[in-house]
């Protein structure tokens, strides 16, 4: 378990990769509800800015969410999410993973602090698809 403390301003993980099916696609717009035609229909993915159907963005989210040892961290709570960008398409067959970068650590006190984490979410290309900061409420050891 990686508490407050444990964490160095400046360090850089890298996940391991998971590749974006045709069912993530059409579990995420069952799930979701969320059925736009850039996603779900092909004929009306042809005519747009991509040339396909690409993956929803928060679909690209909740990927790369599941792909961060965050089971391993002594999270208290999620504490949001700064300057969301979705910077390119992920694709049906993209394989994505992420890199996270320990930005700064604030508000500690007895319990714990905030971590801010740089997430770049990044394609088989190496191409960033989506970057944010994470905040993360963690526990010190006791």
């Amino acid at each position: 378990m990686r508490y407050f403390e444990d964490f160095q301003i400046g360090e850089v993980a890298t996940t391991k990769g998971r590749t974006i099916t045709e069912t993530d696609i059409v579990l995420f717009a069952a799930f979701s509800g969320d059925w736009h035609q850039l996603h779900t229909n092909e004929e009306y993915a042809k005519k747009g800015p991509f040339g396909e159907r690409i993956a929803h963005g928060y679909l690209v989210l909740t990927v790369a969410s599941g792909l961060m040892p965050l089971e391993e961290t002594a999270i208290i709570a999620f504490y949001g999410m700064d300057k969301l960008r979705f910077l390119g398409p992920t694709r049906i067959g993209d394989t994505i993973h992420a890199r996270i970068e320990v930005m700064e650590k604030e508000g500690e006190n007895e319990n714990g602090g905030i971590i801010s984490f740089e997430i770049h979410i990044v394609n088989q290309k190496d191409k960033d698809v989506a970057a944010y900061v994470l905040k993360l409420l963690v526990g010190k050891k006791k």
